[in-house]
């Protein structure tokens, strides 16, 4: 099920936002957020929405609503949903209007919400992609911004040939940056809890900071740092943060499988934990 405020009021199915002419649409101005909702739940909503707002900001538009208001509508459309839906939230800002050059007061806003159960804790395979995250001068890597996609599709496209889930990415010195879609995370050899250090190629995402921070107060501290790609060759356990599967495991890189393992199991109870609190 899909539900879809716009202009003033809530639509099922996929609802038509553009015209041929938006900005949007034939210069890749948008943005968006992803949250969600568990059994009513609403792990770090506002952060979701705040970075939004934020990432509007990065590519010359305006969001339309504030935070608050974003926040009423999430939750008048969870509460739309059965209680104990699992739901994707999406907030949408896109420009309307200009040319070359957004429009900042005629940006538009739709805030999309779906069914999309919890990936069970399964894993998923992983291989090293050719391609390479920007640097900040070259692409809106502050932005969560829909333009930056293109590129980790185009490295999903790849994996995926190659008879894999996921792709890891390096930034453009050569340096692991994240997974295609979401942020990564490793065991070494020795035991420590690893994630790349925000360099500004990748968003440093607010469930990855959560894990983080929920690790940390376990006891576990997990080092921010430069990270090499042959460290994945012989790290202990690779998992993956996000929004979509929050903490997921990666059990096969290249020809080599690994164990859904002890941290990644952790960091995932942990924040199931968190979840329940909310």
């Amino acid at each position: 099920m899909y539900l879809t405020y716009f202009n003033g009021q809530w639509n099922e199915g996929n609802v038509p936002l553009y015209g041929a002419m938006d900005h949007s649409v034939w210069l890749g101005s948008s943005v968006f957020d992803g949250a969600r909702a568990m059994g009513g739940r609403l792990p770090d909503l506002r952060p979701h929405l705040e970075r939004v707002v934020r990432s509007a900001d990065k590519l010359g538009l305006r969001c339309p609503l504030t935070v608050d208001e974003m926040e009423a509508l999430v939750r008048d459309g969870v509460a739309r949903f059965p209680a104990n839906a699992e739901l994707y939230i999406r907030p949408l800002v896109f420009a309307a209007a200009g040319f070359l050059i957004p429009e900042p007061e005629k940006t538009g806003f739709a805030l999309t919400l779906f069914d999309a159960p919890l990936p069970a804790f399964t894993g998923f395979s992983a291989c090293l992609s050719t391609l390479r995250r920007p640097e900040p001068s070259m692409a809106p890597t502050d932005a969560k911004a829909s333009a930056l996609y293109a590129n980790s599709t185009r490295a999903m496209r790849e994996a995926k040939a190659r008879g894999f889930d996921q792709a890891i990415m390096l930034d453009a010195a050569g340096n692991v940056a994240e997974f295609a879609s979401s942020n990564l995370f490793l065991v070494t050899q020795d035991g420590k809890v690893v994630t790349p250090v925000d360099n500004g190629t990748f968003l440093a995402g607010i469930t990855r900071a959560r894990v983080i921070a929920l690790l940390g107060e376990a006891g576990v501290q997990v080092e921010e740092r430069t990270v090499k790609p042959e460290e994945l060759d012989t790290a202990r356990e690779i998992f993956s943060t996000g929004n979509y599967g929050k903490v997921t495991p990666c059990t096969r890189y290249e020809g080599r499988t690994l164990e859904a393992g002890p941290v990644a199991r952790q960091a995932r109870e942990l924040y199931l934990a968190f979840v329940e609190n909310c």
